[in-house]
Parts: structure tokens; sequence; C-alpha cells
């Protein structure tokens, strides 16, 4: 397996973790109710909230990211190039569900530039 592959795996599993952060008060105080889970996440706020919002757009970045890994790996772009933007791109996927958690909307939007970026650069690296 590649770099750049296991980073594909590591960003499949951001949401969950940012999900499970969203969560987290709501389990500890035993308010949590996996029945309605959705109903409760829509009422959450604060960190809680943001954390859930980080979620929601990992999902969102997922598959163009995923997209551009298989593509720039098809068009036998030179796979350091290919593991060293993957990482790029998960480690500012990382930051940006830091940032937004910790509400640093600045930073939040700089680091999605960073890890938007690096998507790009996979695309330009098939050609």
């Amino acid at each position: 397996m590649t770099t750049a592959f296991f980073c594909v795996f590591i960003a499949i599993l951001l949401p969950v973790i940012w999900v499970a952060i969203a969560k987290a008060p709501l389990i500890k105080s035993k308010e949590y109710d996996n029945a309605a889970s959705r109903p409760q996440l829509e009422k959450l706020s604060g960190s809680s909230q943001r954390a859930k919002w980080a979620e929601q757009n990992s999902y969102e970045a997922l598959p163009g990211f995923i997209a551009a890994v298989i593509i720039a790996s098809l068009a036998n772009a030179e796979q350091a190039t290919i593991d060293l933007l993957a990482m790029v791109h998960v480690l500012a996927r990382i930051a940006y569900g830091i940032c937004y958690i910790k509400d640093m909307a600045t930073a939040r939007s700089l680091v999605w530039f960073v890890g938007f970026g690096a998507m790009v650069g996979l695309f330009v690296a098939g050609f």
C-alpha cells in the first residue's frame, strides 16, 4: 500500500473522529440517545457543534480527494509527488478540524485552502 492510499484511509477516518468529539459531551453526561442521535446532534452548540460541522465538511472533501489520489496514480504521476500531496492534504484536513473545533475561523480557512490546493495538485500531477 502506498503512503497516498494510506492517507485516503486516514481521510475516511477523520469524519468519524470529528463526530466522536461532537458526541463526547452527550455521552459523558449520559444524555446521548443512540436511537435518536441525529436530532440530538442538530441541537449541539459551541465546540461540539463545530466538531459536527468539521465532520460534515470532511465528508464533503472526501470524494474529490479519493478521486485525485486514484487519478494521479492511474496517470502514473511520480509516486513521491502523490504521497507528498496526499500527506499535505490529510495534515491540512486534521488542522482544519482542530481549527474548526477551536473556533479559529481565519486559520481554518487558510488550512482549507492548503488541503484543497494539495488535492488540485494531485490532479495536476497526473498531466
